[in-house]
């Protein structure tokens, strides 16, 4: 018989965790909230994209190209036909749901080509998604706003408005930031949580068994290319719901940032974290997605880092650096990640507490 206590430690250290990402909007200022946030929304996209590369074998370098749908689909469906940019005035929150099924369909639309290929051709066709994107988002100026973006309409949900507008709680004055945190906290749990369940589940079966052996996966009977379609499908809409939440915290879209830079960070992320892991794909999205912002903001006290312009390494290309670093130093000493020796410890902690 284990010991009640350690049975009832884990419990108490998520409990307390939950209690202080609830709290942070109270004491943090706006720098680390939006670093937050931005780490939230990088997530979700990591733990779509571990569901497609590391649970079902399937390499995609476009992960950018389904952000940027989520993203513009939203500004699209929510903004107003205001010169020559065209929008459908929707709800906001409508106008999420949509983009994010928009994604989704992007996903199907590709998913017949990801259904036949695999490995390194499957990566060069998703990569050209990328280059497909960028020629109409710089081009499509009635949609995107061409090469300087467009605005991102506030989303408004419960009758609160998630804008500048303060909103006191418990005499904190709430601006953007702070609403939003709990928008992409309770997405991020959404998310992982129904990613969690699939990995356990018998899709989730089924997927390590195309990744693992795809021909074998044919032979017991698993239906590989529904499931290949089915798991892009999943991971667009993941992505999409992602470009959502980023859009939101910019406040505005430009086409530069989703790029093939971005879709290499997310394949980053995953590798860094533990491919195949919705807690790996969170640990790997933190890490990837903080480090130029806190390289950023400590540029003056670290060597080597300064301000673009200056002489010295801009903080995102320091960043690029380490990262890739990392993923090569995760690659020879953790091949299953950052996540792997806590998963490691835990199994040899259960079978040390059984009977």
């Amino acid at each position: 018989m284990s010991d009640p206590i350690k049975r009832l430690r884990r419990p108490a250290l998520w409990t307390a965790g939950a209690v202080l990402l609830l709290a942070l909007p109270f004491y943090l200022d706006r720098f680390w909230l939006q670093a937050g946030l931005f780490a939230m929304a990088a997530a979700i996209g990591a733990i779509g994209l571990n569901l497609l590369t590391g649970s079902t074998g399937q390499l995609s370098m476009g992960h950018a190209f389904f952000l940027a749908v989520g993203a513009y689909g939203y500004c699209v469906f929510a903004g107003d036909s205001t010169g020559t940019l065209t929008g459908l005035n929707l709800p906001s929150w409508l106008a999420a749901v949509l983009a994010v099924a928009l994604a989704g369909v992007a996903g199907g639309l590709f998913s017949p080509i990801a259904g036949r290929l695999q490995g390194a051709y499957l990566g060069i066709a998703t990569l050209a998604l990328i280059f497909i994107g960028q020629h109409v988002l710089f081009n499509a100026h009635g949609l995107t706003g061409g090469f300087n973006g467009r605005d991102v309409p506030p989303l408004s949900l419960f009758g609160i408005t998630f804008d500048e507008s303060e909103l006191l709680v418990a005499a904190v004055p709430f601006g953007s930031a702070e609403k939003l945190w709990y928008v992409a906290l309770l997405a991020l749990a959404g998310c992982a949580l129904f990613a969690r369940g699939v990995l356990r589940g018998r899709p989730g079966r089924a997927m390590n068994a195309i990744r693992d052996h795809r021909i074998a996966a044919g032979v017991m009977g698993v239906p590989v290319a529904r499931y290949r379609a089915g798991v892009f499908v999943l991971s667009s809409m993941y992505a999409g719901l992602a470009g959502v939440l980023l859009a939101l915290v910019f406040q505005r879209t430009v086409p530069e940032y989703f790029g093939m830079i971005l879709s290499l960070e997310y394949l980053a992320m995953i590798v860094i974290g533990g491919l195949g892991s919705v807690a790996g794909a969170v640990v790997g999205a933190v890490f990837v997605s903080l480090l130029p912002q806190l390289l950023t903001r400590y540029s003056d006290a670290l060597p080597l880092v300064s301000a673009p312009g200056t002489g010295g390494v801009a903080p995102g290309e320091a960043s690029r650096y380490l990262y890739g670093a990392a993923v090569v130093a995760v690659v020879l000493f953790l091949p299953g990640g950052l996540v792997r020796p806590v998963f490691r410890r835990r199994r040899t902690t259960t079978s040390e507490e059984s009977p």
